[in-house]
């Protein structure tokens, strides 16, 4: 499927299909790789949190088949109609609305009705409410009653609250106040309301619901001689009427009065405070560590200077500054001074007094010193290098770390100079395992001009680092080996004599044998031909390159046999060598076809490589182009084998 989609898109590349259609297959097709994707760069630390997020919310909405998880709220005003529905859902009470053709007269001019129930202007919730007269919305905490409300008797306001009338007349009784009931009507109606009371209201006896109070009993109050009478605790508090006057004097007999309290709490003094002692400046520190860094270089007593460290309790931005100050102050001392201060370095990052970061700081503010200190040190450089050699050994900082600051020449040779510094300390293949899991690019650690593969082999064995690469430097020399003795068991040989066991599993040694197999072959059968003629070799070519292909068989089996990543690795290095060639016609077929026929790639590496999306080789789509038709029909015969196999 990939292969095919990556097909589509080198179509459209050459404009040969339309985009809309182009963004249709990578929409239906590529939407899951698009993902999956999008979920590895959710885990990727190196990317802004903004980005991570933004890319998780949009995982997530699919998962969620675009349904959003938050659904809009309004949060704005409601009108009264959304108040009057949300009461009726929370508080459970339906409020009817005034509509134009009610009738409010009829509370208003009645002469049935009694005179306390005239209308008025109502207040609180009742107004926003718009509340008939004598309907509230219950009782309990956090309803505002009011006059016209049922359980207007009970409140605390109201002239008749409790049965206490105050000065207030009482209604005048009318005939038409109490209207018409039956004998047993008014019983029952007592009746269903004291069963509607709460268990607390419960007495003995029959209780009207109008009798009921909230307000403590009689005899739950304490008499007043048993009520203690509160007393002002400060005598501000007194009020100006009811204090006496300030020349007033005590009467004959009793001691004046300062106060209620005659007894006053003796005075505490505050313990004094400690005085801290001041912080250190930049000034004396800097002092105590070139102090500290002659004696120690005088005694190398390496805990005696552990501890004038832990004694200055320098703070944290101090001490890059610090340790920079310890490496210049030891430049110009002997290699055995500068392995004693990598000690230190040591010691201080086992204490905790120090981290990696701090060292990496400290080193790149001596390397900005460079220039500067070139005029008293011109060796600065090597030296640094020892103490960046000893850092690294010490886990203080690492390959990566050291590389990115010094990308692109800058301080050079500085980066190579601590490599030859650490190969010295530790063995080759110690340094050769570190490097090649740091995964630094060696052509952006040189000078823009020298940026290329000749140059930097020509570099690093120079220096003696050649090593660092044994796969560069046997390009060369295999590719000599095989024009001076084509045969098979000649090659081999050298390979084992030259070649360590582990890299012939290697990728890149695998690329550059059959590298080294294919320009000998182009080299012996297409030397002077132009490009119409490898476009269309003869009958006699196509034999020959037949036959010095056959010829290699042998080497190439015995390190392509069952591995089929080693194998996609192979069909890698023939794509670009056709991409350098720039793809003469049927060459890329021709070559599939001869290594199928002749068993040295398997189906499923050529399958492999057709569903690769790497970039890292240049030509894919082109590649493609020339033999999709092939890969498909080996898909549809190894389906199709399989099928019979299966029956």
């Amino acid at each position: 499927m990939l292969g095919n989609i990556k097909f589509i898109g080198e179509l459209g590349k050459l404009d040969l299909i339309h985009e809309s259609i182009l963004h249709k297959c990578i929409k239906t097709s590529l939407m899951d790789q698009y993902f999956s994707r999008m979920r590895s760069l959710m885990n990727n630390k190196d990317l802004p949190a903004r980005i991570r997020f933004l890319l998780q919310d949009t995982a997530e909405l699919r998962e969620n088949n675009w349904v959003p998880r938050k659904a809009f709220n309004d949060n704005g005003p409601k009108t009264i109609n959304q108040v009057r529905q949300d009461a009726v859902k929370d508080l459970g009470v339906f409020i009817p609305a005034m509509t134009p053709g009610m009738r409010t007269d009829f509370f208003q001019e009645n002469p049935f009705l009694p005179t306390r129930l005239s209308r008025e202007v109502l207040g609180g919730l009742a107004d926003m409410f718009g509340q008939m007269p004598g309907c509230g919305i219950g009782t309990g905490p956090g309803v505002i009653q009011d006059r016209y409300s049922p359980t207007m008797g009970r409140h605390r306001t109201n002239p008749l609250f409790n049965g206490h009338s105050g000065h207030m007349a009482p209604a005048p009784q009318s005939q038409f106040d109490k209207p018409f009931m039956k004998p047993n009507q008014n019983q029952n109606q007592q009746q269903a309301q004291s069963k509607d009371l709460p268990p607390r209201f419960s007495k003995k006896g029959q209780l009207n619901a109008d009798e009921i109070s909230l307000r403590p009993a009689q005899s739950f109050l304490l008499n007043k001689s048993q009520v203690p009478k509160l007393q002002p605790q400060i005598p501000n508090m007194i009020p100006p009427s009811a204090q006496p006057p300030r020349t007033s004097t005590p009467p004959l007999g009793q001691p004046p009065q300062l106060g209620l309290k005659t007894n006053p709490p003796p005075i505490q003094e505050k313990p004094q405070k400690t005085s801290k002692k001041p912080a250190l400046s930049k000034e004396e520190l800097l002092r105590i560590t070139e102090t500290v860094i002659k004696e120690y270089l005088s005694n190398k007593k390496i805990s005696d200077a552990v501890n004038v460290v832990r004694e200055m309790k320098a703070p944290k931005h101090f001490l890059p500054e610090m340790l920079s100050k310890m490496i210049v102050c030891s430049l110009d001392s002997s290699d055995d001074d500068k392995e004693h201060v990598s000690c230190l370095f040591g010691a201080l990052r086992t204490e905790g007094l120090i981290s990696g970061d701090n060292f990496m700081q400290a080193f790149l503010n001596v390397l900005d010193q460079c220039p500067k200190l070139e005029g008293d040190i011109p060796l600065v450089k090597s030296y640094l290098a020892q103490f960046a050699a000893r850092a690294i050994i010490d886990d203080l900082m690492s390959i990566a770390d050291l590389a990115h600051p010094l990308e692109n020449g800058i301080h050079f040779p500085l980066f190579l100079l601590c490599l030859q510094q650490t190969a010295k300390l530790q063995d080759r293949e110690w340094l050769t395992d570190l490097f090649q899991q740091s995964k630094i690019n060696m052509q952006k650690m040189l000078p823009e001009i020298d940026q290329n593969k000749d140059r930097m082999l020509e570099i690093l064995e120079g220096k003696g680092l050649s090593f660092l690469f044994p796969l560069m430097k046997l390009e060369k020399e295999l590719l000599k080996q095989i024009k001076a003795d084509p045969a098979p068991q000649t090659i081999y040989k050298w390979i084992k004599d030259n070649i360590s066991p582990k890299l012939h599993t290697d990728k890149g040694f695998v690329n550059i044998l059959m590298t080294s197999f294919l320009q000998y072959i182009f080299h012996e059968v297409f030397l002077n031909e132009t490009d119409e003629q490898l476009s269309s070799p003869s009958k006699e070519q196509l034999d020959q390159e037949k036959q010095l292909l056959f010829g290699f068989k042998p080497v190439m089996q015995k390190f392509l046999h069952d591995h089929v990543e080693l194998q996609v690795s192979a069909l890698y290095a023939l794509q670009v060598h056709c991409n350098t060639k720039a793809f003469p016609k049927g060459m890329l077929l021709r070559y599939f076809v001869n290594f199928y026929d002749m068993e040295i790639i398997e189906e499923e590496a050529f399958l492999a490589w057709k569903e690769d999306i790497t970039q890292e080789f240049p030509g894919k789509g082109k590649a493609l182009f020339q033999v999709n038709q092939w890969l498909t029909w080996l898909e549809t015969a190894e389906e199709e084998e399989s099928e019979e196999e299966a029956d």
